[in-house]
């Protein structure tokens, strides 16, 4: 027996107060089978001394269920969670085990796989009109924007946000607190370094930087929270859903093909870690010239054969607009400086799709 087949069992072992396995997590540390004993090593970071023992029980059952096992041995090495203002464990801020408070509600995932696609434009106009739908729902300031691009963070330019985040609290108990405009609450890196200060780092320090902007971010009530992931599936997104609780991930591609073929990558990486796909936007999907005639100047039908192949839908097409850049690079994105436009409609129209899906009750993941 392999260490893949004891995991993929493993798979059925769900993390107390959530509906994600422990694999997926990124628990599981290594599995192997000799002799008819079973040998798992687990890694957690909880401050609940029951949560150990009840993985430990649970695993246990798991493994004894498997043909051929006669033996277990489980060790499961225990970090201590930083306790947050008010007693709740790190992470309770969003989502924390059965006994932490849940103050966000939904947190989803905007990601592509690929640079260059407006990844970032997209996740700043959908998180602003998403801020304008729940305002007309009468729960302002009940969106958040987590810009999780380390080494490019553009956010803070498209939100037209400066300076730097106030702190409260000191020592271990210090929070960030999220700078907010458009009714949107927003966390950068950018914030956090001088424009003319590149971002060198390894892996091991992204994957701290996400983890704090989780867990020593003061994001309050929230409905949704957006996260602006960087490109690839590398370090940042593997941090992110072992880290937090995805609700889904938006996929965001433009139509041709070299875009596309990444984003289906980047789609089957969030499956592979059980995370949902809420659906593909496809960006810059044609331009209008003057005279009222589209152009397909990157193609067509990528995007809904990028949602075919993944096995979701196609949440909407975004042209190709000179206001959509416009109103980045000034710092007022589309959907605020002129919201009764297409574009404008366009993003708020993805916003109500998402908010309806997530509005539905879901499966267990398994």
């Amino acid at each position: 027996m392999t260490s893949d087949q004891i995991k993929e069992h493993l798979k059925q072992v769900k993390y107390p107060g959530f509906s994600r396995d422990i694999v997926s997590f990124g628990l599981v540390r290594s599995a192997g089978f000799a002799d008819g004993t079973a040998k798992v090593a687990l890694a957690l970071t909880t401050s609940d001394p029951q949560t150990p023992l009840q993985l430990k029980a649970e695993v246990d059952r798991c493994l004894r269920a498997i043909p051929g096992v006669r033996e277990t041995i489980i060790e499961i090495a225990v970090a201590p969670a930083k306790a947050a203002p008010g007693g709740a464990a790190a992470g309770g801020n969003l989502a924390g085990g059965s006994t932490a408070p849940k103050t966000i509600r939904h947190a989803i995932a905007i990601a592509s796989g690929k640079g260059g696609v407006g990844k970032s434009t997209f996740a700043v106009n959908l998180a602003c009109g998403l801020a304008q739908l729940l305002e007309a729902q009468g729960r302002p300031g009940r969106i958040g924007l987590m810009d999780c691009d380390i080494y490019g963070p553009s956010v803070p330019l498209m939100m037209g946000l400066g300076g730097r985040p106030e702190v409260e609290g000191e020592g271990a108990e210090a929070m960030l607190v999220p700078m907010e405009r458009y009714g949107v609450k927003v966390m950068s890196m950018g914030f956090l370094v001088d424009d003319n200060t590149p971002v060198v780092w390894r892996g091991p320090m992204i994957m701290k930087t996400v983890q704090q902007f989780v867990q020593n971010v003061k994001w309050g009530e929230l409905d949704v929270l957006l996260i602006d992931l960087p490109p690839g599936t590398g370090d940042a997104q593997l941090s992110l859903v072992q880290t937090l609780p995805l609700d889904g991930a938006v996929i965001v591609t433009t139509p041709q093909a070299a875009a596309t073929n990444v984003a289906r990558k980047g789609g089957l990486m969030f499956q592979k870690v059980n995370v949902p796909l809420l659906g593909v936007a496809e960006n810059m999907s044609y331009f209008i010239d003057p005279a009222g005639k589209q152009h397909a100047l990157f193609g067509s039908g990528g995007g809904i054969a990028t949602a075919e192949r993944l096995g979701t839908t196609l949440l909407g097409q975004v042209p190709l607009l000179p206001e959509i850049r416009a109103g980045g690079d000034a710092g007022t994105p589309v959907v605020v400086e002129d919201p009764g436009s297409a574009a404008a409609g366009v993003f708020r129209d993805i916003g109500n799709s998402l908010l309806a899906t997530l509005a539905k009750p879901t499966k267990p993941r398994v």
